[in-house]
């Protein structure tokens, strides 16, 4: 049966063309694609947060934590390093479920930027002082060189605002999106390996840009690490700097970008250009500048630095960069070379100089401020006035006299720090937690204090180095995934098949650290989960069955690769 149409003439038109449908804009600025905003784009464009501080000492500080505007509160806070945190008792099945006024209470975390993890005695007393006074001596050392307080009050935030600045310390831009904390080596200026010391650098960055607002309104955090030795993640920052010594140029610095792990981890890559000390801050600038204004603001989730690299790809990111930011072509340079083994500077190590640091190991970062006064009275008793923190949550005195070396480490251990700490203390770190973190699911510091504890009864004389992160939920803040092994919070199903708190496990991750080492992100197998109270016997095991199993020299990593998957079960 023939199929009537309309017929059309021979004079008449032919139908206009659709016009193709225009890509959707990522909400980049250099673009033009300023709307629509997402909530967090709202709240900045509405006020720079950088102003808050002024209403925090005005207004919130005098009429307390009811009248805090949400905004504020659950946002522009960030910028001056305070998070509300965890009300108790909310278990972590609730966190995605209950609105951000039903897990909050009315404290604060607050992180204090120690930008290269550099500490004077001045300071680390005033860090103490803060933690007993203010803080219910609380005082975590993070994985970012941060120190942690929780139990903060708004009303007090004036009091510990002066106290730090007046020794030079500060909370500016700590969270938000913005320059976070400038991770660097914490033996830069004594290691006897460094060609160049960066704290120049790092200090004119943190001089000219903290707290401007030329940078205080990015699409999402902006992470730094800056050194001339290969001891930090340098992998899993937006911008990573390493040292290298030019062939015709002399000591200069590699340039990594686009790292980030979370729930969509990505590797740095490297931009192949070699940059003089004194150029570092405008190159830093630079890449801080593509990520203002080309960076994905539309999506949250795709708002990292990582996504844009990913897409552009480093030669286009180069090619923005020095047309459009630097005005000037940077020099190709060579790769920075990698150490024979991982560096974390724990026990007693030679400086330049004929001193000697040591680096001394809590469980999970966690101290307190009394720890920390003890810390204080130890350092000075034996001539130094030097104390760093590292990207693993450790801890180094610096400028000891080789004579006074061994009574450092004795009254180290009487203050619960650990120069010569086993290999489970050493290797394992955590997050904040449930405890604390609005975002968790589980507990994550008392878990692993209680795996450490339980590892060296059983294994105190384990011979090889593994690292195991252990994270409260999927946002990798203690990297999960790029631990030997690696445990993400979650609900599983407990032995009498209810919900119970427990941790999907990552084996044989890890980053570019050393010579021969491949960076990757972790091995998950199907169904491989643990609960929080198995978690030691699964980790002895493992562990049991690597020394077992292991070929001449062969890494936890390698061998997680090798043997078949019910050896890791």
């Amino acid at each position: 049966m023939a199929v009537s149409s309309t017929p059309t003439r021979p004079d008449s038109p032919a139908p206009a063309a659709r016009a193709p449908r225009r890509p959707r804009g990522e909400g980049q600025w250099a673009l033009g694609h300023r709307e629509p905003l997402n909530p967090n784009e709202r709240i900045k464009k509405d006020d720079d947060p950088l102003n808050v501080r002024d209403r925090i000492e005005n207004i919130y500080t005098h009429r307390g934590f009811a009248s805090i505007d949400p905004q504020d509160l659950r946002g522009r806070f960030r910028w001056w390093g305070l998070y509300t945190q965890r009300k108790a008792g909310i278990d972590g099945g609730r966190t995605a479920v209950l609105e951000p006024h039903e897990l909050e209470d009315e404290f604060f975390m607050l992180r204090v930027r120690v930008d290269g993890g550099q500490l004077n005695l001045a300071q680390l007393r005033v860090v103490a002082d803060i933690s007993r006074e203010f803080a219910r001596d609380t005082a975590d050392i993070t994985d970012r060189q941060n120190i942690q307080y929780h139990w903060i009050r708004v009303e007090d935030m004036p009091e510990i605002w002066r106290r730090l600045e007046s020794v030079g310390l500060q909370t500016t831009e700590a969270c938000g999106d913005c320059p976070r904390i400038v991770l660097g080596s914490p033996v830069a200026g004594v290691a006897r390996d460094e060609l160049l010391d960066p704290t120049p650098a790092i200090d004119e960055i943190v001089r000219r840009y903290v707290g401007d607002k030329a940078f205080s309104n990015l699409p999402r955090k902006f992470k730094t690490s800056i050194s001339w030795l290969v001891d930090t993640p340098y992998e899993a920052n937006d911008i990573a700097l390493l040292g290298v010594d030019h062939p015709e140029h002399g000591p200069g610095f590699d340039v990594w970008v686009g790292g980030g792990l979370s729930t969509n981890p990505m590797l740095a890559k490297r931009l192949g250009v070699w940059v003089p000390l004194h150029e570092v801050p405008d190159v830093w600038a630079g890449v801080v500048g593509i990520f203002r204004d080309y960076g994905y603001r539309r999506l949250r989730n795709r708002a990292r630095l990582k996504f844009l690299v990913a897409d552009w790809g480093v030669e286009r990111f180069r090619e923005v960069l020095e047309k459009e930011y630097l005005g000037r072509a940077l020099l190709d340079g060579p790769a920075a070379e990698l150490p024979a083994k991982p560096v974390d500077h724990i026990g007693v190590h030679p400086q330049r100089d004929g001193a000697n640091y040591v680096g001394a190991a809590p469980v999970v970062g966690r101290v307190s401020g009394t720890q920390l006064a003890q810390l204080a009275d130890v350092v000075e008793a034996h001539g130094s006035d030097r104390v760093r923190l590292t990207p693993y949550q450790k801890l180094l005195v610096l400028d000891v006299a080789p004579e006074r070396t061994e009574s450092l480490v004795t009254a180290l251990r009487g203050i619960g720090l650990e120069a010569r700490p086993s290999a489970w203390r050493r290797g394992t770190m955590a997050c904040t937690g449930i405890e604390f973190c609005k975002l968790a699911i589980v507990e994550t510091k008392r878990r692993g204090e209680e795996l450490v504890a339980r590892l060296e009864e059983r294994l105190r004389d384990f011979d090889a180095d593994i690292s195991i992160h252990l994270n409260g939920c999927p946002n990798a803040c203690a990297r999960t995934q790029v631990a030997d092994i690696g445990l993400k919070g979650q609900l599983v199903v407990g032995p009498d098949g209810r919900q119970v708190e427990g941790f999907q496990v990552h084996l044989g991750g890890g980053l570019g650290m050393a010579a021969g080492q491949t960076a990757g992100f972790g091995r998950k197998l199907r169904g491989l989960k643990t609960t929080a109270d198995d978690l030691p016997e699964y980790v002895e095991r493992l562990a049991r069955r690597y020394l077992a199993g292991r070929t001449e020299g062969e890494t936890f990593a390698r061998w997680v690769i090798r043997v078949d998957e019910e050896e890791l079960r």
